[in-house]
C-alpha cells in the first residue's frame, strides 16, 4: 500500500510571508450562483508558502525552474532531526552519512513549522553552518529543504547558504511542514513547481510517498 503525506502549508490570506514580502490576496472573481462557474483571482509572490528557490533566485545567468528537467523535483529523500540545535554542524551530517547516501534530497526537521502563524516563526530557527552547507553541496544532491522560512537566518545580508547550494546547481525548498513523522526515514519526495516562464521560484505541493 502506498501512503502519501502532505508536507505543504495551505496558501491563504493572512499566512506568514518573508519579512518585506507582500502577502497573497485571493479574490472570488466569479461564482456558481452568479456566473455558473467559480474562479478565484490569486495574487502572490513566487516565494510564497511552501516553495522552491531556483538558482536564478540569486545568481544571474543561472537556471530558472522551467529550465530544469522535471526530474529535478522528484527523488529519494531523507529527513535529518535538527530540533533544539541553533546551528546544524557538519558533524551532524557526517553521523547520518549512511542515511544520506543515495538520496537526492536532504530535508531538515527543525520543529519550526509548529510556530507557523506566530512571530517566532521568523527568528532563531536552526540553520546549517557554512561548513555543513558545503558538505551537503558536495554530495551531488538535487536539493535541500527546511520546515522554516529560509535556509539562512532572516535578516542575513550575504545569504551564504543559498549561494553554496545555488552554485552547486541545487534547489532549496522552504516552509515545509509535517517532517516529524519522517525523521531518519527514506522515502520518495516530490516538490513539483508550477511551470512558470523564467521562474526564480514557485509555490509547490510537496509530498512524501511511502511504500
Amino acid at each position: 500500500m502506498t501512503t502519501v503525506l502532505d508536507l505543504t502549508h495551505t496558501l491563504a490570506e493572512g499566512m506568514p510571508v518573508y519579512p518585506g514580502t507582500e502577502p497573497p490576496t485571493f479574490q472570488q472573481a466569479t461564482t456558481v450562483a452568479q456566473d455558473g462557474f467559480a474562479e478565484k483571482r490569486v495574487t502572490l509572490y513566487s516565494h510564497t508558502g511552501t516553495h522552491i528557490d531556483a538558482p536564478a533566485h540569486m545568481l544571474a545567468d543561472s537556471p530558472t525552474l522551467d529550465q530544469l528537467g522535471v526530474g529535478q523535483f522528484v527523488g529519494p529523500a531523507c529527513v535529518i532531526a535538527a530540533v533544539g540545535q541553533a546551528v546544524i554542524e557538519k558533524a551532524v551530517l557526517e553521523a547520518q552519512a549512511a542515511l544520506i547516501e543515495g538520496c537526492d534530497f536532504v530535508l531538515f526537521h527543525t520543529g519550526w513549522s509548529r510556530y507557523w502563524g506566530q512571530e517566532r516563526y521568523f527568528t532563531e530557527f536552526p540553520v546549517l553552518s557554512l561548513e555543513a552547507a558545503q558538505w551537503l553541496a558536495d554530495q551531488g544532491l538535487k536539493g535541500v529543504g527546511f520546515d522554516a522560512i529560509s535556509v539562512d537566518p532572516v535578516g542575513t545580508t550575504d545569504f551564504r547558504n543559498h549561494f553554496v547550494f545555488f552554485r552547486a546547481g541545487m534547489i532549496c525548498i522552504e516552509n515545509l511542514t509535517g517532517l516529524a513523522a519522517l525523521t531518519e526515514r527514506r522515502f520518495l519526495f516530490s516538490c513539483l513547481p508550477l511551470k512558470l516562464a523564467e521562474a526564480d521560484g514557485s509555490p509547490v505541493r510537496a509530498v512524501a510517498i511511502l511504500e
